[in-house]
């Protein structure tokens, strides 16, 4: 398959795929975190290639429901809508295969409930952090490794780590990047769709 992966820059699922076989690409105004087929640059510019499946993950600043009070200002100044737009014009494309992620957001209410919500303990993960996705084309992910009960013993501030990071110059990219159990699922799953 021929497969896009949109805003991602760690290479995470773009690797998941490549290592099953396929033609990948990641793409992001940020260049990859590590090397591989990667276009630094607006997604719109390499979405006319014949893609079989394009697997987006739009930046969520404006859109998740952890920023709710900050909505208000977001709308004065339109930066909730610029995001909530990019997101739908993911959407819309003509690829006959795509996946939307996003953590639990707005679009929900915008547009229409995702799909599927993950949990990264679905995947071999001990930790928790709601995923939405918003699917064409493709089948719900089946969870590969039920870790939720050994999870659950963990403190709450160990399982919902990412939560719990401290302010820094990182967070939120460490707060983005795709669990590996659940690029691998995608890659295993939608990869033989």
């Amino acid at each position: 398959m021929r497969v896009l992966i949109a805003c991602e820059y760690s290479g995470r699922v773009r690797d998941a795929f490549l290592a099953k076989g396929h033609e990948a690409m990641s793409c992001d105004l940020l260049p990859t975190d590590t090397p591989g087929p990667h276009y630094q640059g607006d997604v719109f510019d390499v979405v006319d290639y014949p893609w079989d499946l394009m697997i987006a993950h739009p930046p969520c600043t404006d859109l998740s429901v952890s920023g709710a009070a900050w909505f208000a200002k977001k709308r004065m100044v339109g930066a909730q809508q610029a995001s909530a737009s990019f997101f739908m014009k993911l959407a819309k494309l003509d690829i006959p295969r795509i996946a939307i992620e996003n953590p639990i957001c707005v679009m929900s209410s915008l547009w229409r409930k995702p799909d599927q919500v993950v949990q990264p303990w679905m995947f071999g993960h001990m930790e928790q952090k709601a995923t939405c996705l918003w699917l064409k084309g493709l089948s719900p992910l089946h969870e590969t490794n039920n870790v939720k009960d050994e999870m659950m013993q963990l403190p709450k501030n160990v399982r919902e780590r990412m939560h719990y990071l401290p302010p820094s110059a990182d967070r939120w990219k460490l707060r983005s990047e795709t669990y590996q159990g659940i690029a691998d699922a995608m890659a295993e799953q939608w990869g033989n769709a």
